[in-house]
């Protein structure tokens, strides 16, 4: 079965295969060892100093790293501005909500961009926001929210950045330094290729060291995650087997040439998908230019409902994603993380191309 939902992936055989190995309890040296890897892996991704910045390890999927960061850095005294433009941005705000933080939110329909001139005049209004949440690749349409453009607006009025980046890490370009980024949640099922059940936050060391943030939760406090994985050790039971797909994961990447090199290859696939599907006259939601490369979305071919082309392309090997909300009647998504070869996708568009012909 191939897999075109963002999430959870196809895996490799040898990451499927990582999952084999020993059993180990998260008390002794060998899982210390094991941890403490992947936090320097997850590191060299986007080439980052393990003195100015931290991985911290999560068992949870990506929204208890979204939960993790928003919860953790948004200090008492704080102030969040939450940009909407999709279901996960609106997460967020849920997140914010319940935890008690004082919030706004700059809100556009689902697919929208971000208007650059109402952020900074929402800004100049309420000079009292220190802390920005905004979605990197917003999966709901598959757009790619542009950080270049927005970071340097939160940079001029010293407001910290907290990205989402759960369906982006690994698969697009995160510019840490130049962008500012003061934290960014992501997972290992997505473009990491690895299992459900890791998430991580990468956060700036000195955000952890902020006074002014007491926990507001035990399980997903970031500081006391940070405090004993730096010591080797863990406060909570690990998902020991994730641990190890995830470590296995971050080698191929390493060995393919990290995330530029995925993200290559996820353009090749990705522009593969939209020609074929363009060319049967099936529409994408969005321009290339404004979708990430991991996924994008598309109307539904005339006269098929999602239920029907859903379950005509799995009887032949293929899960496609649904629309959201509003969109669930008129579209559906394709993604092409995990182990998906060029042949995979030239199947998939010969299978669709039947289906929608008979």
């Amino acid at each position: 079965m191939i897999l075109l939902n963002p999430g959870p992936v196809n895996l490799s055989d040898r990451t499927r295969n990582a999952l084999l190995r020993p059993d180990l309890c998260h008390r002794e040296v060998e899982f210390t060892e094991l941890q403490t890897t992947i936090r320097e892996k997850l590191l060299k991704v986007y080439a980052l100093e393990s003195d100015r910045f931290a991985a911290v390890l999560l068992t949870g999927s990506g929204t208890a790293a979204m939960e993790a960061m928003i919860a953790s850095l948004v200090p008492r005294n704080g102030k969040l501005l939450v940009i909407e433009n999709g279901v996960y941005g609106e997460r967020l705000s849920k997140i914010a909500k319940i935890h008690g933080i004082d919030y706004l939110t700059l809100h556009y329909s689902w697919g929208a961009e971000i208007n650059l001139q109402d952020l900074v005049k929402l800004l100049d209004e309420n000079n009292d926001i220190t802390h920005l949440a905004v979605v990197h690749h917003e999966t709901t349409t598959g757009r790619l929210n542009n950080l270049a453009e927005l970071a340097p607006i939160c940079q001029e009025r010293n407001i910290q950045l907290l990205v989402d980046a759960v369906s982006s890490f690994g698969g697009e370009e995160i510019n840490f330094a130049s962008w500012g980024i003061t934290a960014c949640a992501a997972t290992a099922n997505k473009c990491l290729h690895g299992i459900p059940g890791t998430s991580f936050v990468v956060v700036q060391r000195d955000a952890l060291l902020s006074k002014d943030t007491t926990p507001r939760t035990l399980y997903l406090d970031l500081a006391t995650y940070c405090r004993e994985q730096d010591q080797g050790a863990t406060p909570f039971t690990q998902s020991v087997q994730a641990f190890y797909a995830l470590a296995e994961a971050l080698n191929e990447l390493e060995e393919i040439g990290g995330w530029l090199s995925r993200h290559a290859y996820y353009h090749e696939l990705a522009s593969l998908v939209r020609h074929g599907l363009v060319a049967m006259g099936i529409k994408p939601l969005l321009p290339a230019q404004s979708s990430s490369v991991v996924l994008n979305a598309y109307y539904l071919p005339e006269g098929l409902s999602y239920e029907k082309f859903h379950d005509k392309l799995k009887a032949q090997g293929f899960v496609i994603y649904a629309g959201q909300g509003d969109l669930a009647k008129s579209i559906f998504r394709v993604s092409t993380m995990g182990a998906i070869a060029h042949t995979d996708i030239e199947r998939f568009l010969a299978v669709v191309k039947h289906v929608i012909l008979t």
